[in-house]
């Protein structure tokens, strides 16, 4: 059965907080929507859930939302434009191209134990129409081409060790996105200290480095 936790004195329709304008509340809305879908599901959450979260009406919620296939379309773009977003910051910001391959990942790992980084990994653009994961693929695409270019050059830099930059990128994705599918805030470890462990795990291997493993099959 879903569930609804509410926030005190976090809904901006709060008598105290009348006068927030309309951007605030949108996000609000979608802040909301991204964390009950990430705890319910897209199926599980109504509109409905997402008002009484609020304490507003669903009437209320379209005034800021056209559609729940929106709100879904615009939680999981904002997590990928933020990624993309840190990822060009960590690049133009400079160093090596492995310093600037630990920079995106950290901050690729922290935006996915986010709200709109949980949904984004626990619920996908499954959902969402064929138009919707056009546009969604293509922010997509152009994470995973930094990830690989920079994979490469850390690779030409004498940084790592030759491997498929495509194949490198996946793993990279896929170990870190499954935090997301099990984090919890509030557990024995903070995100940062998870991100980190991961990311040693990914960069360094967990095999011993004086006795290397014959797994080929």
């Amino acid at each position: 059965m879903a569930t609804v936790a509410r926030t005190p004195g976090a809904s901006p329709w709060r008598k105290a907080a009348r006068d927030q304008d309309r951007e605030i509340k949108r996000d609000a809305v979608l802040r909301t929507a991204a964390r009950l879908f990430a705890e319910n599901g897209y199926h599980g959450t109504s509109l409905e859930l997402v008002a009484e979260a609020l304490e507003i009406s669903r009437p209320t919620v379209y005034f800021y939302i056209k559609s729940k296939d929106e709100i879904l379309f615009e939680c999981v773009r904002i997590a990928l434009e933020m990624i993309e977003a840190e990822a060009q910051a960590a690049m133009d910001r400079g160093g090596s191209a492995f310093e600037q391959l630990i920079a995106v990942m950290r901050k690729y790992a922290e935006i996915i134990t986010m709200d709109f980084g949980m949904c984004l990994v626990r619920v996908g653009d499954s959902p969402l129409t064929e138009e919707s994961r056009r546009k969604v693929h293509k922010i997509e695409a152009s994470i995973d081409k930094r990830m690989r270019a920079l994979v490469q050059q850390s690779v030409d830099e004498g940084d790592l060790a030759p491997c498929d930059p495509k194949m490198a990128a996946f793993v990279i994705a896929g170990a870190l996105n499954s935090i997301a599918r099990w984090y919890r805030p509030g557990g024995g470890k903070s995100a940062a200290e998870i991100c980190n462990e991961f990311i040693g795990m990914i960069v360094n291997g967990l095999g011993r480095r004086d006795k290397p493993l014959d797994f080929q099959v």
